[in-house]
């Protein structure tokens, strides 16, 4: 079997609004770089990635000259043929790789006629629990109606999405307004629902003086951990040293050297493990590994996903023995997917795991059409800005906080 053709189409599927974070926004929309890989079989596999709102089709065209003819089943030669680390250092290709990664398993279960789990070691749970991913909103614009700002809207917006989806689990993603608010949302959520689960996320933007602030300060509540609270392993270390919550990241363990530097010296208690982030689906299961011999937590991370990508997640999932924590998703914001049938279905805050072979899904090609249509027409979005606030950047640590008087 040999690789024939790699097409790259680039879609914008709507959410249901703006929704806000530490270092902008995601302006209603996701835009996604969909991989289609074709064999001289006629087996196509699909992997996806993103771009902070904007394409990647150019770059996946450049790929043609190294992967035509290359055997999909050779993914350890792929890795090298394209992430080669040294070559690396002026062109990296890691999210890339992941998402043809995501197309070459596809096209390996269709292929033999088995889901992408079997070929991984196979699984140990049938289903996938989710956490709420809450996200500020803003006031103004086509979102008006759907405002998240307050301690009370928020509260509102999780209740229903527990009464929707049945989530136990519930991160907000915070950074966008200054800490002292955040803490009393955050607080708020604790009270509303005494029998859940928290996480606090604020992308790393607050000093570390600040970060042991609000840490110490919910200490008492039922956090599975917090999240990403200050920038970097030496941040992290210095908050770790002054809270007694687990820290978790998915920003500064994203490769082996990171997760080397944290095992001799720790920073970080659990480590949010994204397909996208570190190359691939197997990459993810190798750490995993590393993180089950040193006893360190681990989680599935969510960078923005449509169907392609949450099912790498599912299938992630299902294989890892110790995965404790309730998995990330982006995905009940959006309004549609470009799969047949519609958007993977929530039971009980699970998603169950994709059983047809392959990754277990089908692209609905009227839909890829559809958006990438829309992506033609609306371009992409700045990520690192806030549609609000036109004239804003953030600092890492922030001080530039949005005001939460709108």
């Amino acid at each position: 079997m040999e690789i024939t053709d790699i097409v790259a189409t680039t879609v914008t599927v709507p959410l249901e609004a703006t929704i806000l974070h530490s270092n902008g926004a995601h302006w209603g929309r996701f835009v996604r770089t969909i991989v289609e890989v074709v064999t001289d079989e006629g087996i196509s596999g699909f992997g996806e990635m993103g771009g902070g709102g904007e394409s990647s089709e150019a770059a996946f065209r450049q790929l043609k000259t190294y992967l035509l003819g290359h055997d999909p089943f050779q993914l350890e030669e792929m890795k090298f043929k394209i992430c080669n680390p040294t070559a690396s250092l002026y062109n990296n290709r890691t999210q890339m790789h992941a998402a043809l990664e995501f197309a070459c398993l596809d096209i390996m279960g269709r292929k033999l006629g088995v889901p992408v789990y079997k070929l991984l070691g196979g699984k140990v749970r049938d289903r996938i629990p989710f956490a709420s991913y809450l996200f500020f909103r803003p006031p103004n614009g086509a979102d008006s109606g759907q405002e998240v700002r307050t301690a009370d809207q928020l509260v509102a917006h999780c209740r229903a999405l527990k009464q929707r989806y049945g989530f136990t689990t519930h991160k907000l993603k915070g950074g966008v307004y200054p800490p002292d608010y955040e803490l009393e949302c955050y607080r708020a959520l604790a009270a509303a629902f005494p029998e859940d689960r928290l996480r606090y996320d604020p992308n790393g933007a607050l000093s570390v003086e600040d970060a042991i602030r609000f840490g110490q300060a919910i200490e008492g509540l039922r956090n599975d951990y917090l999240e990403d609270p200050a920038w970097g392993l030496n941040g992290m270390r210095r908050v770790r040293d002054k809270v007694r919550i687990p820290l978790a990241t998915n920003t500064v363990i994203v490769n082996f050297e990171q997760l080397a530097a944290n095992i001799l010296d720790l920073a970080v208690d659990v480590v949010l493990l994204d397909t996208t982030f570190w190359g691939g689906i197997r990459p993810c299961i190798k750490a995993a590994g590393v993180c089950e011999t040193f006893q360190l937590g681990i989680a599935v991370h969510s960078s923005g996903e449509l169907g392609i990508q949450l099912a790498t997640m599912l299938h992630l999932g299902a294989i890892l023995p110790n995965l404790t924590f309730a998995a990330d998703a982006h995905y009940h914001h959006l309004t549609d997917d470009i799969l047949v049938g519609g958007k993977l279905k929530y039971e009980g805050g699970c998603i169950a795991v994709p059983e047809k072979p392959g990754l277990g899904i089908e692209v609905n090609r009227d839909k890829l059409a559809q958006y990438a249509e829309a992506y033609k027409a609306q371009g992409g979005y700045p990520y690192d800005r806030d549609p609000t606030r036109p004239d804003w950047f953030p600092l890492i640590p922030n001080d530039r906080w949005a005001d939460p008087q709108g």
